[in-house]
């Protein structure tokens, strides 16, 4: 189904760019669009290369770079990679092939651990091709240096999802139910836990399981992060947000309009065929 009111990329200044392979990165969105109002943003689901959470290396690597070439085709001025296990896991790669700004999700490790008491471990949850990954575990050495011991990473794939499913809304009681399960098995292992590291970029929509579930408990979201990080591209505009998304016959464009549409989240998505990978 065509938008009824097409965005032209070539009517942008300069815009934000920020994909990954589904609903997670308009987190990241959403955060841009509230620390600059007036920028331009593209939002590119790339519904196409789903899951990335599967992935080795080698292909995220090659779907990063392509997606990168992608919206810097289209007028961005920076790319964020708006998903964790890429950019812990090839953001260094692709920043290299790039002639352009491209930014990643990074788990703010060193920031949360000075936020919780001395004693408690943080849970670094995110997806299994970044939380088995030795790249994710030289940056948490690199971060948190001597305190590392107390950082517990953990792949989190039935809460993401739950989420790319859309049935954390529609059976909000059960997504209460899955994380608290969640959090009780890795309490465990880990008795000392007291905050977690919403490292995937699909975490942050179930904040409000987390927070009944373990209601003492900190969570951190790298959102605010990514803003900051974008301040000097972010450059006055039209304030629009052109929405482009690919389909596979498993993910159509329909089924995420739907998800969408649950979420409560008004965009005028513009297919777009899938990305071609060298």
């Amino acid at each position: 189904m065509p938008p009824r009111n097409p965005v032209d990329p070539h009517a942008l200044n300069s815009p934000i760019a920020v994909f990954d392979a589904g609903l997670g990165s308009y987190d990241i969105v959403r955060t841009l669009r509230r620390h600059y109002p007036e920028s331009d943003l593209i939002y590119f689901a790339d519904r196409a290369s789903f899951p990335y959470g599967a992935k080795s290396e080698a292909q995220l690597l090659k779907i990063a770079v392509a997606s990168c070439r992608y919206l810097r085709s289209l007028g961005a001025g920076c790319v964020v990679i708006g998903s964790n296990a890429p950019s812990v896991t090839v953001l260094a790669a692709v920043a290299a092939d790039c002639d352009f700004p491209v930014l990643g999700v990074l788990p703010p490790v060193r920031q949360a651990l000075a936020a919780i008491a001395p004693e408690q471990g943080l849970l670094l949850a995110g997806a299994a091709s970044m939380t088995g990954s030795p790249r994710l575990h030289e940056f948490i050495e690199r971060e948190a240096g001597q305190a590392a011991a107390r950082v517990h990473a953990v792949a989190a794939t039935a809460l993401i999802e739950l989420v790319e499913s859309g049935k954390f809304l529609t059976d909000p009681e059960t997504a209460v139910d899955q994380v608290a399960d969640f959090l009780g098995r890795q309490l465990a292992s880990w008795p000392e836990l007291g905050g977690v590291l919403l490292s995937s970029t699909h975490l942050p929509w179930l904040s409000f399981a987390f927070q009944r579930a373990a209601p003492g408990w900190q969570l951190f979201n790298p959102a605010d992060d990514v803003a900051r990080s974008a301040a000097p591209y972010a450059v006055p505009g039209t304030g629009k947000l052109l929405s482009l998304v690919t389909e596979s016959p498993a993910l159509t464009v329909r089924d995420f309009a739907q998800t969408l549409d649950r979420l409560g989240i008004a965009l005028e998505l513009q297919p777009v065929p899938a990305l071609e990978l060298r």
